[in-house]
């Protein structure tokens, strides 16, 4: 769904400080994520997300940072997929001491045998995001 400027300041109004705050960060985060899966080898990409953990903070829960990151994709100006994303994701999610692994994988996509690769995070084994996706692939990598 597109939104006019007005809406999406509107929409942005609604939100609160706190939530506001959270997806402006996102957005940030996820542009130099966008900016480092563009420009940077897979291996200097993937350390974007990999950082030490932060102190827990309990400033927002998981759901509150996977919330920022989809909803500053969606207005985005330019595609953003589950590697950034991911990336995103698990850099925020460890900045704030929650302990957050990207996982890579791939798969050969049923009837034409094309090689498909996915990103996703889990936290303590379950999946943060992109994990709905992930059936099929078989991982090739996990990065803490």
């Amino acid at each position: 769904m597109k939104f006019t400027l007005s809406q999406s300041l509107q929409r942005l109004h609604r939100l609160g400080r706190a939530r506001r705050r959270l997806l402006m960060r996102a957005a940030a985060t996820l542009t130099w994520a966008s900016a480092a899966v563009a420009l940077m080898p897979f291996r200097q990409a993937v350390a974007y997300g990999s950082v030490k953990l932060g102190r827990h903070s309990g400033e927002a829960s998981e759901a509150d940072y996977v919330w920022a990151v989809e909803r500053a994709a969606e207005r985005m100006p330019w595609r953003t997929l589950c590697f950034e994303k991911g990336i995103a994701v698990q850099r925020m999610l460890r900045k704030a001491g929650i302990d957050a692994i990207l996982h890579y994988g791939a798969r050969h996509e049923p009837g034409t045998g094309k090689l498909q690769a996915h990103v996703w995070v889990t936290v303590a084994g379950q999946a943060a995001i992109g994990g709905e996706d992930a059936i099929g692939y078989n991982e090739i990598a996990a990065f803490p």
